[in-house]
């Protein structure tokens, strides 16, 4: 299974518009937070044709009560309040904003991924057995836009550069 991981996308809708494509290549998109604006939502929703859609709060959240309406007309979106605790094929998934709260997540060896954002770098790193996946910015504040893909069957990370 092909994981989308993004995050941090902070209302750039021409940024997320060019992404769409390749994310939508994979079976799930996971959302890190910072999606600001519930308009972010609907082109997810849109965006990814169906396939699922999970997303964590940021620390730059916008209107929650819209962004909760937005997702009641998206069956394959779903909001999960700060912290999401998946499943994909045999991988144990958790998705958090802050990099801080992620590390300790993941040194708790309950999962065997945990994506996070906040910081705006994309980064990978192993602690203990799980793997800690910063997909990066969409937005482009600090540098290039990126996402992740996970490949839950090789669990093999590639950063993709959007342009």
């Amino acid at each position: 299974m092909k994981l989308a991981i993004l995050s941090d996308t902070h209302d750039n809708l021409w940024a997320l518009r060019s992404a769409m494509p390749r994310l939508a290549t994979a079976d799930v998109a996971l959302h890190c937070g910072d999606l600001c604006s519930p308009f972010m939502l609907k082109e997810l929703g849109q965006g990814m044709n169906g396939k699922p859609v999970h997303v964590v709060w940021g620390n730059n959240e916008g209107d929650i009560l819209l962004m909760t309406r937005i997702v009641a007309q998206f069956p394959n979106l779903t909001l999960h309040g700060a912290l999401a605790e998946l499943k994909f094929d045999d991988m144990r998934v958790a998705l958090n904003h802050y990099p801080d709260i992620a590390r300790g997540l993941a040194a708790s060896g309950q999962y065997d991924l945990v994506c996070c954002g906040h910081s705006h770098i994309a980064s990978l790193t192993k602690v203990g057995e799980c793997q800690l996946l910063n997909p990066g910015e969409i937005m482009g504040l600090l540098g290039p836009r990126t996402f992740a893909l996970f490949d839950t069957a090789t669990r093999v990370v590639e950063f993709v550069n959007v342009l």
